[in-house]
C-alpha cells in the first residue's frame, strides 16, 4: 500500500471528504489532489501536517506502511483500526536491541532539505 492509499484510509476513517482533509491539515486542496493522483510525492511538511492534524495516526506507518503498534492509537474507534494494514504488536522480546552484526539492513527513508524523500534499500551482492 502506498502513501496516498494510506491517506485514503485516514480519510475514510475520519469520514473526511478529500476537500474537507486538505482543509483540516492546512494544505491547498489540489496539493492533495496531486498527492493523491500519484503526480506528486508528499512532502515532508505534507506529512507532518497529517500527523499533526491527526495524533492518532502512527508516523511510521504513515511513510512506510509498517509500524510496530498498529496503524492508529488503540483507542481510535475507527473502521481503519481493523484493517488489514494494521500490524499486531511485537512481543517485548523482539523488542530488545540486537547486536548489529545479527541484523541485517532492509531499508532506510532518506529526507532531503527540499522536502522530498526515497526509500533506499541495499543492492544485492
Amino acid at each position: 500500500m502506498l502513501i496516498p492509499d494510506r491517506i485514503r484510509l485516514i480519510m475514510k476513517s475520519q469520514n473526511l471528504s478529500a476537500s474537507e482533509f486538505a482543509d483540516t491539515i492546512g494544505i491547498k486542496r489540489s496539493n492533495l489532489s496531486h498527492v493523491l493522483s500519484g503526480r506528486n510525492k508528499p512532502s515532508l511538511d505534507f506529512l507532518a501536517k497529517i500527523i499533526e492534524a491527526f495524533p492518532k495516526v502512527n508516523a511510521s506507518w504513515l511513510i512506510t506502511g509498517e509500524a510496530r503498534e498498529g496503524t492508529f492509537d488503540e483507542n481510535t474507534n475507527s473502521s481503519a483500526n481493523n484493517s488489514s494494514t494494521q500490524v499486531e504488536e511485537k512481543s517485548t522480546q523482539k523488542d530488545t536491541v540486537q547486536k548489529s552484526s545479527d541484523r541485517e539492513l532492509v531499508k532506510m527513508i532518506a529526507f532531503y532539505s527540499d522536502g522530498t524523500y526515497e526509500t533506499l534499500k541495499p543492492s544485492a551482492e
